[in-house]
C-alpha cells in the first residue's frame, strides 16, 4: 500500500505510531518501525537529554528501520531545555521528528540542515497551513476524537481530515478516531496519505504498560472517554474514571487548575499506567479504544490492518463501483 507518505518516509504500511508521553519507548517504536509502520518515541518521556540520547541508541540497535523522534513543545510545566533534547535529536542520526504542542519554527532551521524529515501535528487547518509554510515535510491532523489534546474547536475528522487534505500541498495523517483496517480506508478517502494511531497501539504486546490498562482499552466502548481541561484552555480527552469525574466537577464548580493538580499529576498517571489501577490517575485514551477488541503483537496488528484495509476496497468498495 503506496502513499506519498510512505515513499516520503521509506516505510512500507502508512500508519505511524505517534508519540505518547510515558509509553513512546525505544521497545515500542522499534517494534512499529520493525513491522513495516513509523515508530516514534517520545523525547520527554526521558527525564534528560543523555537520556534520550541513550534511549535513541536503545532504539538503533532494535531496529534497522526508519523511526522518528517526538518532541512536545509547551504541555509539560518543569522547565526544560529543548535545545539539548534538540541537539541529540541531531547528531543522533535520527532522520524523521515528530513536532507537536507548540509551533515548530524554533527547530526548523536546525532540523532541515540535518537533512531531518518533519511532522507537524495540529488540531486546525489555520495551524497547518502556518506549520507548511514553516517547511515541514508532513501534517499530522488531530480530529477531536482522539486522545490528548484535540485543542478547542471541537471538529471531528470526518470534516477536518479531508479539509486538511483539500488545504495542504504536503503530505496530511488522518489522526483520531483511527484502529482498524476500516479507518485506514476512510482516511484515504477522504485525501489523507496515512493514519497515525496513539491509543490502538497501546493495546499491543510492546506497549511498556501494564497488562490491566489494556484490558480496559479491550473493554472500551465509544462513550469510555471525557473531556477535561476545556476551563484550563487545554482541553484533553481521557479515559473515564473516577480521577476524569472528579476534576470535571471541580471545573463545573469554577475551580481552578491548582484545585485538580493533585488529581492528574504524573505521579499518579504513572501509578495508573504501571500498576494497571485505572482508577489511580489520568489515563490518556481517544475514542477509536471502541475499536480495539484484542492485545496483539505490533506484527500482528500492522499486517492485519493492511489486510483488512485491502479486502474493504477490492471486496466492498469495489461492488459498489462494478455495481454502477
Amino acid at each position: 500500500m503506496r502513499t506519498r507518505l510512505t515513499e516520503l518516509l521509506g516505510i512500507d504500511a502508512p500508519i505511524i505510531c505517534g508519540g505518547m508521553m510515558r509509553v513512546g519507548t525505544a521497545d515500542l517504536a522499534a517494534a512499529v518501525s520493525n513491522a513495516g509502520a513509523l515508530g516514534v518515541m517520545t523525547a520527554l518521556t526521558q527525564k534528560t537529554a543523555e537520556g534520550l540520547e541513550a534511549e535513541i541508541a536503545r532504539c538503533q540497535q532494535m531496529t534497522d528501520r526508519p523511526f522518528g523522534v517526538n518532541l512536545t513543545v509547551g504541555v509539560v510545566a518543569s522547565p526544560i531545555n529543548y535545545d539539548q533534547y534538540v541537539d541529540v535529536i541531531v547528531n543522533s542520526g535520527v532522520t524523521i521528528v515528530e513536532t507537536a504542542g507548540r509551533s515548530p519554527e524554533p527547530f526548523m532551521e536546525r532540523l532541515k540542515a540535518a537533512g531531518i524529515k518533519v511532522i507537524h501535528k495540529c488540531t486546525t487547518v489555520r495551524h497547518a497551513l502556518a506549520a507548511e509554510r514553516l517547511g515541514v515535510d508532513v501534517i499530522s491532523i488531530d480530529g477531536f476524537e482522539c486522545a490528548g489534546h484535540p485543542g478547542e474547536e471541537d471538529i471531528p475528522g470526518l470534516v477536518l481530515f479531508p479539509a486538511a487534505a483539500r488545504a495542504l500541498k504536503v503530505p496530511v495523517v488522518a489522526s483520531g478516531g483511527i484502529a482498524d483496517g476500516q479507518g485506514l480506508v476512510a482516511a484515504l478517502a477522504l485525501g489523507c496519505d496515512g493514519i497515525n494511531m496513539g491509543t490502538r497501539f497501546m493495546a499491543t504486546q510492546e506497549a511498556p504498560i501494564h497488562h490491566n490498562i489494556k484490558q480496559k482499552i479491550v473493554e472500551m466502548n465509544e462513550t469510555q472517554t471525557q473531556i477535561i481541561f476545556r476551563s484550563f484552555r487545554n482541553t484533553a480527552r481521557v479515559y473515564r474514571n473516577s480521577v476524569s469525574q472528579k476534576v470535571a466537577e471541580i471545573e463545573a464548580a469554577g475551580g481552578k487548575f491548582e484545585d485538580v493538580h493533585a488529581y492528574v499529576s504524573g505521579t499518579n498517571q504513572e501509578k495508573a499506567w504501571f500498576t494497571g489501577d485505572i482508577e489511580a490517575g489520568m489515563v490518556t485514551a481517544g475514542m477509536s479504544g471502541a475499536f480495539v477488541d484484542d492485545i496483539p503483537t505490533c506484527a500482528e496488528l500492522v499486517r492485519s490492518l493492511i489486510a483488512d484495509a485491502e479486502d474493504i476496497i477490492r471486496g466492498r468498495l469495489a461492488r459498489y463501483a462494478d455495481a454502477s
